[in-house]
């Protein structure tokens, strides 16, 4: 169900996250089940899109490519730092906070 709606909506991380929060996993297993969910998902779109590029005449902007993955480094290696400090109730919380606001930009039509 989660799958679904989160493809369809494209806003799968946030409702991935609300059925994660319900297993009780330890802050460190969230956070690896979500990655984990994430990759495979991302893994198969990125496929997706490498056959694509190819069909139109590889139009690749590189210097995009480098600055996101430039940027997915440095939010692995921060989110590494922060996760060693915060506490799983904060973790939740600070989850729980994002879902309201995300739903909130979600029906203002923001998002």
């Amino acid at each position: 169900l989660s799958g679904f709606f989160g493809g369809l909506s494209g806003h799968q991380g946030a409702l991935r996250s609300v059925f994660l929060l319900r297993l009780k996993l330890s802050k460190e297993q969230f956070i690896a089940t979500g990655i984990a969910i994430a990759c495979m998902i991302d893994v198969s779109r990125l496929s997706i899109y490498a056959i694509n590029i190819r069909k139109s005449a590889g139009a690749l902007n590189y210097t995009w490519l480098i600055a996101a993955t430039l940027a997915a480094f440095a939010g692995a290696w921060l989110g590494n730092k922060l996760l060693k400090k915060i506490t799983l109730s904060l973790l939740q919380y600070i989850v729980a906070i994002f879902i309201i606001l995300f739903s909130i930009a979600l029906i203002a039509g923001i998002v």
